[in-house]
């Protein structure tokens, strides 16, 4: 059959508020509707759903996830564009894994540095290196 909103929302880790946001504003464009009114997600939705995440915590904005969205519904003749869009989103991700492999080496080092700070109970064997150093007055 198909699962309610609040399942739904359980499922993916949205909330309901979130699902109706993205039905309202096209991402979202086929979610079933049962003779009440109740909207009835399917799998079908729930890879949408996933697509959208995806492509929402690379960066990408809701005005360009529906410029997707559109041309999915439009068909095959719109298959270049999304090719060309996943590819350029797949740069931006690159980029955004190389940027937080930079800050996780910073942060590697500084847990070595506290740790040896810890140990000897001051930070001065590191020569003044912490981001701060209280002068002594």
């Amino acid at each position: 059959m198909g699962d309610s909103i609040s399942q739904a929302a359980k499922i993916t880790g949205l909330t309901e508020h979130t699902l109706r946001y993205y039905e309202r504003v096209g991402l979202l464009p086929y979610v079933y509707r049962s003779p009440s009114g109740n909207r009835i997600y399917s799998e079908k939705d729930y890879e949408c759903i996933t697509v959208i995440n995806c492509l929402k915590n690379t960066g990408m904005q809701i005005k360009d996830i529906k410029r997707f969205m559109d041309w999915c519904i439009m068909g095959d003749s719109t298959l270049e564009e999304r090719l060309n869009m996943f590819k350029e989103q797949k740069k931006k991700a690159e980029q955004q894994l190389a940027d937080l492999k930079k800050h996780m080496e910073k942060i590697e080092y500084k847990i070595g540095y506290y740790e040896t700070a810890v140990k000897a109970g001051t930070e001065a064997i590191h020569n003044g290196h912490s981001c701060y150093i209280k002068k002594s007055v």
